[in-house]
């Protein structure tokens, strides 16, 4: 057979363009905004990606307190801390935690459907979150992004 011409594309790290995005979480439904963004973060939205290499843009979540989470997972799950010394397992609820770190529930989110590795934890370093409609990022220009693919 004879030896093929074409080239796979391979990315490296310093030749990645990176876009700023703008997401506002008003009305959006946790999982399904946090596994679009998990999908720029990774950069797989692009015909340039590449899996050893983090190829993702940074991302800007606004008004994460706006966000809805369906059915009874607000009443149903919780969020436990462990300080690692004896009785110092801490569980709260989802409802209580949502109302007082909006953010995190967000962040968290997003954070475990990106991959568990070191290059899932630089991807991670590029997802911003707000709890309202402001952010200090006016300078990079980021672009609204819509949820729907």
């Amino acid at each position: 057979m004879p030896a093929s011409t074409s080239k796979s594309y391979v990315a490296k790290a310093p030749m990645v363009d990176r876009q700023w995005w703008l997401v506002d979480a008003s009305d959006a439904v946790l999982g399904r905004l946090a596994a679009r963004v998990a999908v720029v973060l990774m950069g797989k939205h692009k015909p340039t990606y590449t899996p050893h290499v983090d190829c993702g843009d940074h991302v800007v979540i606004i008004n994460a307190e706006k966000v809805r989470i369906t059915g009874k997972k607000l009443d149903q799950r919780s969020v436990e801390r462990y300080s690692y010394y004896p009785g110092g397992r801490k569980v709260i609820p989802l409802r209580r935690y949502f109302q007082r770190f909006p953010e995190r529930v967000v962040e968290r989110a997003v954070r475990r459907m990106l991959p568990k590795n070191t290059l899932g934890r630089q991807m991670y370093r590029k997802l911003k979150v707000y709890q309202g409609p402001e952010h200090p990022h006016q300078a990079q220009n980021p672009e609204p992004m819509s949820l729907r693919r």
